[in-house]
């Protein structure tokens, strides 16, 4: 069985070491105690939107960026194999979306 809070606990992991960060830095920029912040990593515990907000913001990464990895990883967990630009509304630029994918295979 998939659990979201694992998979949003390892991708919150996965952007903080991404950008070299500490578990202690981004606690601290986003007001939210140490071991509180490492349980969410490991997925012990599962946070309020207003603490991932807070997160993604001290990880200088927008909060749908952390969603959509968590909805892709969670995609291939499930099985699904769903392209990239089949997901995004036709309002988004397709500069966007392609910049996207790119940022997405460089991972």
């Amino acid at each position: 069985m998939v659990l979201v809070r694992q998979e949003i606990g390892d991708v919150l992991r996965d952007f903080r070491l991404q950008k070299g960060r500490t578990l202690r830095q981004v606690a601290g920029e986003a007001s939210v105690a140490l071991g509180y912040l490492s349980e969410v990593e490991r997925g012990q515990k599962e946070a309020s939107s207003e603490i991932l907000a807070a997160v993604a913001d001290a990880l200088d990464t927008p909060l749908s960026v952390i969603y959509g990895e968590v909805s892709d990883r969670l995609a291939v967990v499930e099985g699904l194999s769903v392209p990239l630009a089949s997901r995004v509304p036709d309002t988004v630029p397709a500069d966007l979306v392609s910049g996207y994918a790119s940022e997405l295979m460089a991972r």
